[in-house]
């Protein structure tokens, strides 16, 4: 009879620093047998919610199922697998991919081997990649095929800690160390028959307080750093975000977000934590489509979703007939009267209740197809979502919930939900969540979801915790009386006019983007005499404008030179900010013909402008405005 093999474990090569805040590492139960680590949650769901349909994706025009036992099977395969080549408990595994089932299938491999997996955005460039690659000493590369490969095949000699190269799908490959998934998952099966036992020696191997992903930051200011979350943060976001939700088995959530970014991720525990039936997007430009067919009940996005499901609504109404464009105007002041009564919990009139009911017939009901049509609520984070934009919706029926959170909190630290929420805010502490403001403004988290620290950076990691372990969020915010989060910008953007005058810049763009011919706003002016805009118009929005006025405007390059249009987005930038202070109100516009974007190095994968970016690239339309 064959003796197992002890269970091998490496060392986090983390720095030997002692972690400011004891209570990332503690909570309070909620029941007995509570998961304490990702291992434990997928064992749980798969035993308790025995799904056909597990999850679910598109191919060849089909929808095709995985059962929770496949997907056990395989996640168990895979975990046997990397063990087969060499890794052990605390080795990282990196993945570069799109959304998929072998995504998450994969990521639960990883969980149950004790190995860290480190997500990469299919957006970034190869540098960051090589990085990310090289920071954190991934062994093995989960890779989606083999153009993934070509288009990063430069930086991989670089990558000195790579052994194994592992194709999602590996048709075509040739590259050195390379495998599928498939064939990995056979060595994986191979391996369990030999060793039955094996699969559950390297699960109760992992312990709470180890390392079960490592993240890394968008780097909106200098290199990335790698966020260490450990299974019980991660663990902890999941079971007390759901609180005040009534997550069930009947639930159907469309995944679109990416499953490299923490708010996705932490969705997706979520789902299968609680028995639902996961439905991946086939992509960005098929979500509306993918929306039609599955009709989810839950949808996680972020604001640019709904502010360009908003915007196309409206431009396909201008498009139509002024008529209809007047009365989708009118249903929507409608709607925003009546979601911001009954957010404020005031009586509905009578006529208003007709009005809206009229409005409902005729605009808001489109909107609720547009998502299927059975959708519960929407839950969104990862940027400010306008009051607008939260009105437009609620009012429509659309109810949206926005949450607060970042990387280094596994991410959720305050959301609304069905039971409490308030326009303006961010929602309230969740359970196990403590939230205070320092005494310049600045938001600080303590809790069991607060990261471990920055990989191989302990500098920065004793930077971003107080004196007494409490977590420093770089947000500026108040907690309001009755017990809500509201966050007015970032710490790091505030910036000082020469007049020594400080400007948050945030509150103001939003203000500025409310204009049906605004798409994206850049407030600028840091150290100038006043504060200015950059200004990505709404082309399609100025296009339905010109036709409409007659003007012989056709290309981006043509509006942007129209002191016709720059004039009519001045005035709609000084209406909708007529309320601000005399130093806070924008004096100048320049209009830029591209949008801002990932791929450009303007956003972050998560969208969020790079402000030091969008300063040297248009240096020179800056530095014009100032000086004309």
């Amino acid at each position: 009879m064959s003796q197992e093999p002890r269970v091998e474990s490496r060392e986090m090569e983390n720095p030997k620093f002692t972690h400011p805040n004891p209570k990332s590492r503690a909570r309070i139960p909620l029941f007995a047998d509570e998961p304490q680590t990702l291992a434990e949650l997928f064992r749980q769901a798969f035993k308790k919610h025995n799904r056909a349909d597990a999850l679910n994706y598109k191919k060849d025009g089909k929808w095709r199922k995985i059962s929770s036992d496949e997907m056990c099977e395989r996640a168990e395969n895979i975990a046997l697998g990397l063990y087969s080549i060499g890794l052990r408990k605390n080795d990282k595994a990196a993945i570069l991919a799109a959304n998929s089932p072998d995504w998450t299938i994969a990521d639960a491999g990883c969980q149950f081997a004790g190995i860290v997996d480190v997500p990469v955005y299919t957006t970034l460039a190869e540098t960051s990649v090589c990085y990310i690659v090289n920071d954190s000493g991934a062994k093995a590369f989960f890779i989606q095929d083999n153009a993934t490969f070509e288009r990063m095949a430069k930086i991989f000699p670089e990558c000195k800690s790579l052994e194994k190269l592992i194709f999602f799908d590996g048709e075509g490959v040739t590259a050195e160390n390379a495998i599928s998934l498939a064939e990995l998952e056979k060595r994986g099966a191979d391996l369990k028959a030999e060793k039955p036992n094996l699969i559950e020696q390297l699960a109760k191997a992992i312990e709470p307080h180890d390392v079960a992903t490592l993240i890394y930051t968008s780097g909106t200011t200098g290199e990335p750093k790698g966020v260490m979350l450990a299974h019980g943060n991660i663990i902890s976001n999941v079971i007390d975000v759901g609180e005040k939700y009534s997550f069930s088995e009947k639930d159907l959530p469309l995944s679109v977000l990416p499953l490299s970014h923490v708010f996705e991720r932490g969705a997706m525990y979520l789902y299968i934590f609680n028995g639902m039936s996961v439905y991946y997007a086939e992509s960005i430009d098929k979500v509306a489509d993918n929306l039609r067919e599955v009709r989810p009940t839950i949808f996680v996005g972020v604001p640019r979703i709904f502010e360009k499901v908003y915007a196309k609504a409206k431009l396909k109404a201008a498009q139509d007939s002024s008529l209809k464009e007047k009365i989708f105007d009118w249903a929507i002041e409608i709607g925003k009267e009546f979601a911001l009564k009954s957010a404020e919990n005031e009586e509905i009139s009578f006529f208003l209740g007709v009005k809206h009911t009229i409005a409902d017939k005729l605009v808001f009901s489109k909107f609720r197809e547009f998502f299927g049509g059975r959708l519960r609520f929407c839950i969104t984070g990862g940027a400010a979502l306008s009051n607008d934009i939260f009105l437009i919706f609620n009012g429509a029926g659309v109810l949206i919930m926005q949450g607060y959170g970042l990387t280094e909190t596994s991410p959720v630290v305050t959301s609304s939900n069905p039971i409490d929420v308030k326009l303006g805010t961010v929602g309230k502490p969740i359970r196990n969540v403590e939230v205070r403001i320092a005494a310049d403004g600045e938001v600080e988290v303590s809790g069991p979801n607060v990261m471990l620290g920055y990989y191989n950076k302990p500098d920065a990691t004793r930077d971003v915790f107080t004196e007494d372990g409490w977590f420093k969020t770089g947000d500026i915010g108040e907690i309001e009386a009755d017990g809500f989060l509201k966050i007015t910008d970032r710490k790091k953007e505030l910036f000082k006019t020469s007049g020594g005058k400080y400007i948050a810049p945030s509150p103001i763009e939003q203000m500025i983007k409310s204009s049906r011919f605004v798409n994206q706003v850049v407030l600028i002016g840091n150290d100038r005499k006043f504060p200015a805009a950059l200004i990505v118009p709404n082309f399609e929005q100025l296009e339905s404008y010109a036709k409409h006025e007659g003007l012989s405007l056709k290309t981006p390059k043509d509006f942007c030179e129209s002191e016709r249009i720059v004039k009519l987005i001045e005035k709609q930038v000084s209406d909708l900010t007529k309320d601000l202070s005399k130093f806070e109100k924008v004096k100048k516009i320049a209009l830029l013909e591209e949008e801002m974007t990932v791929e450009g190095g303007e956003l972050t994968p998560t969208l969020k402008v790079k402000r030091r970016v969008v300063d040297e690239k248009y240096k020179r339309v800056i530095d014009k405005i100032y000086t004309e």
